[in-house]
Order: C-alpha cells, then structure tokens, then sequence
C-alpha cells in the first residue's frame, strides 16, 4: 500500500483509503480544524481527514509514514493551550479528526465498564453511563463538545477529581495505533492486571505524541441520584480552605465538588453569558460552590451540608450561604461555574495558567501570584477559577481588547505575567500544568521547569514509539 507514496501523492491515496467525502482540502472546509476555539492559535495543514474506523487510522498513519508527513490527532478542538492545531511554522501536518468515530462499542453496567471509540462526545458518554445507572465521572465546561480521545490525551480533570481522580485514574485499557500502523488492542476491562507495563499508561496525557488513541476502556461509578449542593462566600481563600477540610472530616468521599471563584471571575460571567445570575444577594470577594452526592439519603446529606455551613457562619468563616432546593437550583449553580471559559473568551484577554499546588498551599499561591503579577502591571484585573479540592488553580491575567492591542510587545508580556504566575507555583512544590496540557503555549516551560533527566526520559520513550517523529511533531517534549 505505502509503495512509492509521496507528499505529492498522498492526498490521492488517503482518498482512495478513506473516500473523496473524508479527505477535506480546500481552505474553507479546514478552516474549523487549523485555528483554536478562541482564535488564537493557527496553523496550515496539507490536509484534514476523517476515518470512521480503527483500520481507517492505520492506513492513515501508513500513508503518512511513507510519506514522511507529520500526523497531528485532534479531537474536539477544545483546547485551552494551542494543543489540537497545527503550529504556525515547520511542515504543514496531516490533521487526523476522530469526530467520525463514535461508536459505544460495550457496555457492562455489573463491571462498571463501558468501551467507545476516541471521538465519542464526553457528554454522550456520561449519558449513556447513566442510563445504565453508571456513572463517567469526568465533567468539564467543555463536556458538550470535547471528545474522549482528547480528554485522554491531556490526562483531563475537570470537577470531580476531587471525588473520583483526573482521566487516567477512569481508564481501564485503550486501543492505540502505534507509529508504524499496528493496531495495539489494549482494551481490557480489568480492574487488575499485573501481566508487565501497564502500557496504556504512556500515552494518557502524551497529547497524541506516541501514538493515536481510537478507543478506550472507561470505568464506571455507581451513579449518585442524591445531591446537596450550596454557594457560599467564604471570608477569603484560607477561611475557604478551613471550610474544604471539615466537609472532607464530615462527608469523606460524598463531597464531590468543591469550586473556587473570586469576584472578577463571577462578573464576567455574569456580564457576558445570557441568563446567569449571582446566586447571592450581594457581591463578595469570593464564591465557592459545595456539593454532596450519594446514591442514598438525600436528607442526610442535606443535614451534612447545612450542619457544616452553619458551623461556619458563626465562627465567622463564611460571609453568606444559600443552599440549591431543586434539581433546577443544583443545575443553574453550576452553570456558572462551566459559564467560565465562555465568559472569559468575550469579555477580554485572558492569559489563563493552569497551576496546581498542595493543597494546604492553595491561599498562599493566590496571594504571592497576585503580588507577582501586580509589580509588573499594578492593579490589572485577575480572574480566578479554582478546583479547590485537588489544588488546581486557574489564574488569570486580564487585559481589555483595547489595552492588549496597545502593547507594544503582548507576547513577551504574556510570557512574562505566566512566568510570574508559573514560578510561584514552582516554589511551592507545584506545576504549571495540571489539567490543560502543555500544548503549544506550555512547550517551553518544559525546559523551564522539568529536570534534565526528565526530559531525556521522555525523549527515549518518544524516540523508541515514533522514531521518525511524525506524530505531533514540536509538542510536549522540547
């Protein structure tokens, strides 16, 4: 099949292996797939194609390989970091879109297991979970449009991993193709498996860098059907953080959610996203959204809440409270909270990090970046999202369109204002990346922040899965 393949002829041959309609290469209809969601990465692509199987995959890749031509997976193009577009310099990529494959392959609600292909909707699968009474704990601002593969192959967070760990502790086995077109079956529903490597493992959060995930093996969770949930202003983050440890003395693993936000952040929300409304009555300095849930009891854990809330309030902790009293309320309260990134993208310029640091370091993080960014641009705004509960916390810088457009140099600035951010980070035992991925605007804070011997580990296992380097060339590993 690969005889005599060149750069010249490939778009012929993908053709001919996937058909004329999922091979796209004129401009307008690649457009959607060479820039990002917030138009600020793009890059050329000599071609997008869309297989609708796993053999498809492979004859892609083989076509590729002989060609010499570098592949650059992409999922649902939800990226935050650059990552799912192709750079703006260097050999113009083969964009290999999974929208195509979709299929639930397996579903077996006793093992708490569900097999789907990469470019199942994370949505669709948390649905299908649940109407099996599963559940995929996995939820992000994004979940109605990211596919699994992506979320895969950034080692995704999102709300719960407080309760239920990030994507890579939800993955049972996956389905890979490697850099030569061999298809590795890995996707085995066991919960142990001590048979060598456990392989999957490398190309979880490798950002499509070792090979191309097409399925995977996800685990399911009972499906909690009671939930309590409140919005409460704590005093200021380190009240916030006393508030985080009596839930988690109180409830154990039924807290699910434990949200951070200051104001700057909830103002844009509010400002720009249609029917979003401060659940409180006055404006405070900071928010955080608490949910319970179990698969009983909901009196119980309302008790839990309300107990631990008033705690809080007489001793001073907590500013002000209101507890969701529907289905209805629990649903608006968190569509504040995935409001974010929307709200971000149309009010202004956001120079989003991705930071993660202890715990207990949390308060302290946010006080030090504060004062770091401020001695560069005194009093420039500062949105500030946060899992609170895992130590990841989204930092934000914010210019208006009009003063970005001002500077003189905004990419060095923005270089500078994350270095400012990232090194805070960095001397509290933490990392600037947590559940973003490195992507384009990450890449060289790899060689800022990691190790020698780190990085010459990766590029061992990078050279020996993609000796010629064709798979997302320029990512992840400097």
């Amino acid at each position: 099949m690969n005889d005599a393949v060149t750069r010249e002829t490939l778009i012929p041959r993908l053709q001919d292996a996937l058909g004329a309609h999922a091979v796209l290469g004129d401009a307008p209809d690649i457009v959607g797939y060479t820039e990002d969601w917030r138009g600020r990465y793009r890059g050329e692509a000599l071609c997008v194609v869309l297989p609708s199987t796993t053999i498809q995959v492979s004859d892609v890749v083989r076509l590729c390989a002989a060609a010499g031509v570098p592949i650059l997976p992409q999922g649902g193009n939800t990226s935050l970091c650059g990552g799912a577009v192709p750079p703006a310099d260097g050999p113009a990529p083969v964009i290999l879109n999974l929208a195509r494959m979709r299929q639930v392959r397996q579903v077996d609600a006793a093992n708490g297991s569900m097999i789907v292909e990469a470019g199942c909707i994370l949505k669709t699968v948390q649905e299908t979970a649940a109407g099996v009474g599963r559940l995929y704990p996995v939820s992000l601002g994004a979940e109605g449009s990211c596919q699994i593969g992506g979320t895969l192959s950034t080692n995704a967070g999102g709300t719960s991993v407080l309760r239920y760990g990030n994507t890579r502790e939800n993955v049972l086995g996956l389905e890979v193709v490697l850099a030569d077109g061999t298809i590795w079956d890995g996707l085995r529903v066991l919960r142990k498996d001590n048979t060598g490597i456990d392989l999957k493992h490398l190309f979880i959060g490798a950002e499509g860098t070792l090979g191309i995930i097409t399925a995977a093996a996800l685990k399911l969770h009972p499906l909690p059907t009671q939930h309590s949930l409140a919005w409460f202003a704590p005093r200021d983050p380190a009240a916030a953080q006393q508030i985080l440890g009596r839930f988690q003395n109180a409830c154990g693993s039924r807290l699910s959610g434990f949200e951070i936000m200051n104001r700057h952040q909830l103002d844009r929300v509010l400002a720009n996203v249609p029917n979003r409304r401060n659940p409180l009555a006055d404006a405070h300095a900071w928010h955080v959204l608490v949910e319970l849930s179990d698969t009983r009891d909901a009196d119980g854990l309302e008790a839990v809440l309300t107990q631990t809330l008033g705690e809080a309030i007489e001793q001073g902790l907590i500013e002000d409270a209101v507890i969701a009293a529907n289905d209805t309320q629990r649903a608006d309260l968190w569509e504040v909270r995935h409001s974010v990134s929307e709200a971000n993208k149309k009010a202004a310029v956001g120079l989003t990090t991705d930071c993660a640091v202890p715990v207990s370091s949390v308060p302290e993080f946010i006080d030090a970046a504060t004062r770091a960014v401020h001695a560069v641009v005194p009093g420039l705004d500062i949105a500030i999202v946060g899992h609170m509960g895992d130590g990841n916390v989204h930092f934000i810088p914010m210019f208006s369109f009009a003063a970005w457009a001002a500077l003189p140099d905004s990419g060095s600035m923005g270089d500078i204002l994350r270095a400012c951010v990232n090194d805070v980070a960095a001397r509290l035992s933490g990392t600037f990346s947590a559940e973003h991925g490195v992507g384009q605007t990450g890449l060289p804070l790899m060689q800022r922040y990691k190790s020698r011997a780190e990085l010459a580990l990766m590029r061992t296992v990078k050279a020996a899965l993609d000796p010629n380097q064709l798979f997302n060339p320029g990512r992840l590993v400097p």
